[in-house]
């Protein structure tokens, strides 16, 4: 592995890291849970960030990033006695497909109907690409010596 793409990863991580915690300072996360958020955001961008470099495509590489980012966010709410949703909300901020969704609205607007269509599918394929990605992992059960105490998810009526 080339010194300079470790180099290169680590500020990512540090970065993707920072951006988490000040989302999560806008989220009004107790601060008890600031740097399990940007741990959690962390992992999803860099695991992101490996993956384009390694040639996926973005929908491709979100949904390989999501699965991390919703494994780490499940082991901070279990270990952390928080709602999962806590760390996934503000794990996922680096990933979701913002400049997408501004690039499409601006095709649009500009009436460049080919690179609205091709950038408005792109960003459609990511955003499903990450909810699956979150779908997969929030589907396996926990294991049984993991109490519902220890386990502040969806309440299950």
């Amino acid at each position: 592995m080339d010194l300079h793409f470790v180099g290169s990863s680590v500020l990512q991580f540090c970065v993707a890291m920072v951006a988490t915690i000040c989302f999560s300072l806008a989220f009004q996360v107790p601060r008890r849970h600031f740097v399990a958020c940007g741990i959690a955001g962390a992992v999803g961008w860099v695991v992101y960030f490996i993956g384009t470099a390694a040639g996926l495509s973005v929908p491709a590489a979100t949904l390989v990033a999501a699965l991390p980012l919703t494994g780490v966010s499940r082991f901070f709410a279990i270990t952390r006695r928080a709602p999962v949703t806590l760390f996934l909300l503000c794990g996922i901020f680096p990933l979701v497909p913002g400049a997408g969704i501004y690039y499409t609205a601006y095709y649009l607007l500009n009436n460049e109907q080919l690179l609205f269509a091709s950038k408005g599918v792109e960003t459609l394929k990511t955003a499903v690409a990450l909810a699956m990605g979150i779908a997969i992992v929030c589907s396996i059960p926990l294991p049984r010596k993991i109490s519902r105490k220890q386990y502040r998810g969806p309440k299950m009526n």
